[in-house]
């Protein structure tokens, strides 16, 4: 069976990377983007997610993500989200690069965690950068600058932190096993990261993302269901 399989590549790994995108979360209870019932499907992300909304549509772009803010609040970690936890505890997973802004990770008590899109758990100002907190965003305070306040998120547009980048590059270079969980493959230039590897490549998907040739294991199905089998073949 292939769980059985994959769970006896990663009770061997010393070095697995992880990269999750929107499905990794949808279990906890976040729409994810692109299904039916994802945030794109409710708005479309050229009108709301853009510096150009921030700077000239702020009712809209605050309302949106003051929306999501909110959700989040109650909003906990999966068992999936709990297992890479310990797998980094054991020594199995080096790092865990998310396309994710909601923290859900780190949460769950993973230590190793690059955000590649942000996070909307922190907020600054839009103008001089100041960090300010999740209140005076949500209270539509201005900055003592004049400025707009916004999560630390990355917006259609704009560059993806440099240091998130790098760190997650290197770690996948040297990485013995390249996990990918929950996305569609669809964004660049993150959709290119999983295949700078020489390691084995593991896809867990509730869908068919076309890719699926590129890898070396493909366990369809969601994402905490799948990595408490893969758990329990590892405990066998």
């Amino acid at each position: 069976m292939i769980h059985k399989e994959v769970a006896q590549i990663i009770s061997i790994s010393k070095n697995m990377v992880v990269l999750t995108g929107a499905g990794c979360s949808v279990e906890s209870g976040v729409p994810d983007f692109r299904s039916p019932s994802g945030w794109w499907n409710q708005i479309d992300p050229r009108t709301v997610a853009t510096v150009k909304a921030l700077e000239t549509n702020y009712p809209l772009f605050h309302s949106f993500y003051t929306t999501r803010v909110n959700h989040l609040r109650k909003i906990l970690p999966h068992a999936g989200h709990a297992i890479l936890a310990r797998w980094e505890q054991v020594g199995h997973i080096k790092l865990i690069t998310t396309q994710n802004v909601d923290g859900l990770h780190q949460a769950a008590g993973s230590s190793h965690v690059q955000e590649l899109h942000g996070s909307i758990k922190e907020f600054r100002c839009h103008s001089c950068r100041k960090a300010t907190d999740e209140e005076a965003f949500v209270n539509e305070r201005p900055c003592q600058c004049g400025g707009k306040l916004r999560p630390s998120i990355v917006l259609f547009g704009e560059n993806l932190p440099n240091d998130a980048w790098q760190r997650s590059m290197a770690a996948i270079e040297s990485a013995d096993v390249v996990m990918v969980i929950g996305t569609s493959l669809q964004v660049h230039p993150v959709n290119q990261l999983p295949f700078i590897t020489k390691g084995k490549l593991i896809l867990i998907n509730a869908e068919e993302t076309g890719q699926e040739d590129r890898f070396d294991f493909f366990l369809r199905g969601k994402a905490a269901e799948t990595l408490l089998l893969i758990q329990h073949y590892m405990e066998k």
